[in-house]
């Protein structure tokens, strides 16, 4: 086996001596790379921001901003890394570099305060800079007076600000750094980097690092993958490891054998047949976003509310419903829609229903030794759909309750009802009794506060730091009449 080796700002540098365990952050910062920084060590401050180079939706290669601080560093093997160190320009011999347009732009306009968030910020900004699908838009102002209320987080040179919405500056330096964000323009045809995205991203190598009594492994194949997976049924398995990750940082734990499935070609597809849209489960939440560009409209109103831009570049909906957890995000979203997951073992595969697939607190009907491969999308889809999160941040906050709505209305009656709850009992669950109160009735508001009333009891909703169960309760009703509200002033409009 080859040695493991991470290309770090252009040059090849040897993973050993480091654990298994060790992540991205400690890799680079025991280099000398002292830019990446540790802020909260579970992904929700953006100061360890890193860019990598990942196989591209609109070009051959993508730079991707990840948080260093959840990534293990194994996973990066044969991968190639940029630091905010790795983005300025080296000068002549005695002579400062030159600094990179989004680190330029940052300077001049005050965009750093204390300077802790900085680098972080800056690596979030260049992934956005450098991101092909931006285009300028000249006729907005990014919100300063645009009458374009649909551009009012996106700048007139592109940039769309939920780029930085996992970077947190604790000075509230905010504005300036905005201003920085939409002053940049775009990457020359000698930059170097931009170059880079039309070369093919990394490929994918097999890996097997093991130091002391704990290994990282990463086989080729999908088949290869689950024969590990039955001779170690107690192997920690990761894909972009936004959860596993702060479980390693936070709680200290280790596991003698992380499995990464994050590069299997045969988790990465997405097609959409006749029947049914096929989303594989490695793909991250920012490629699904990208690649269905709207076709699936509830999954695009879940997308930006899923944690943050750098959360979303490494998360994965197989991670998501594999960690079980009753407040994850997109579990309200695939019960709406009412998706299926398909499981994959050494033996063959099946097919379960989303809505019974969850069997208790973190539990599901997953056997050990198996994956989830895929989930799939039944076709047509409702036209009807909704995704409303409740939580005490806007962006990049845990779920006090979930809803997402998915129903059919036909010459004014609701044919059929698919409403899925996450935050509300001890799994995400479908809301079956208001679905009954909707389904054969016309879509009116007497129907409406009917059935809101009876979401109002559906779930055993607890109290708790996020919550209390009356306001749960509560909003889980207000989630159906705001349904009702907004569904009525489209027609009229």
């Amino acid at each position: 086996m080859v040695e493991a080796r991470i290309t770090v700002n252009g040059e090849e540098t040897p993973l050993a001596p480091a654990a298994p365990h060790t992540t991205v952050l400690d890799f680079l910062r025991e280099r000398g790379l002292t830019g990446t920084k540790e802020g909260c060590a579970e992904g929700e401050c953006g100061a360890c921001s890193v860019l990598v180079a990942r196989p591209g939706v609109d070009a051959p290669t993508d730079w991707v901003a990840v948080n260093a601080c959840l990534v293990p560093a194994a996973s990066l093997d044969g991968q190639e890394i940029v630091t905010s160190e790795g983005l300025a320009t080296a000068g002549a011999p005695g002579t400062p570099p030159t600094l990179h347009p989004v680190q330029e732009e940052m300077a001049v306009r005050g965009g750093s305060q204390c300077g802790y968030c900085t680098p972080g910020f800056v690596c979030s900004m260049a992934a956005e800079y450098y991101r092909p699908g931006r285009r300028p838009h000249p006729e907005t102002d990014g919100g300063n007076g645009s009458d374009h209320a649909e551009h009012a987080e996106h700048g007139p040179n592109g940039f769309d600000l939920h780029a930085l919405s996992g970077n947190l500056c604790r000075c509230t330096g905010y504005r300036p750094i905005r201003d920085a964000a939409f002053a940049v323009g775009t990457p020359t045809d000698e930059d170097p980097l931009a170059r880079r995205r039309e070369l093919a991203p990394p490929a994918p190598v097999a890996t097997r690092y093991a130091r002391g009594d704990a290994e990282f492994v990463r086989a080729q194949t999908l088949p290869e993958t689950l024969r590990l997976l039955r001779e170690r049924p107690d192997a920690v398995v990761v894909a972009g490891s936004t959860d596993w990750g702060v479980e390693v940082n936070i709680r200290s734990r280790r596991a003698g054998c992380v499995v990464a499935v994050d590069r299997l070609p045969e988790l990465r597809d997405l097609r959409v047949g006749p029947d049914h849209v096929e989303i594989g489960a490695a793909l991250t939440l920012t490629e699904i976003e990208r690649r269905l560009d709207g076709e699936v409209p509830l999954l695009a109103a879940l997308f930006p509310q899923f944690a943050s831009r750098l959360i979303r570049n490494g998360a994965t909906l197989g991670g998501n419903l594999g960690t079980g957890s009753p407040i994850g995000d997109s579990p309200p979203a695939l019960l709406a829609l009412d998706a299926s997951v398909v499981l994959a073992d050494a033996d063959g595969e099946r097919e379960v229903p989303l809505s019974a697939y969850f069997t208790g607190y973190r539990q599901s009907v997953r056997r050990p030794g198996e994956l989830i491969r895929a989930v799939r999308v039944p076709l047509p889809l409702a036209r009807v759909t909704a995704f409303h999160k409740i939580a005490k941040r806007r962006f990049d906050d845990i779920s006090s309750v979930a809803v997402a709505f998915a129903l059919d209305v036909e010459d004014g009656i609701v044919r059929t009802a698919r409403i899925g709850l996450g935050g509300v009992a001890a799994t995400p669950i479908r809301a079956l009794a208001t679905e009954a109160a909707l389904e054969g009735r016309p879509w009116t508001a007497g129907t409406v506060e009917a059935a809101a009333a009876v979401l109002r009891e559906e779930g055993t909703p607890m109290d708790d730091h996020r919550a209390s169960a009356a306001y749960r309760s509560a909003m889980l009703g207000q989630s159906l009449l705001k349904l009702y509200a907004r569904t009525t002033e489209a027609v009229s409009s």
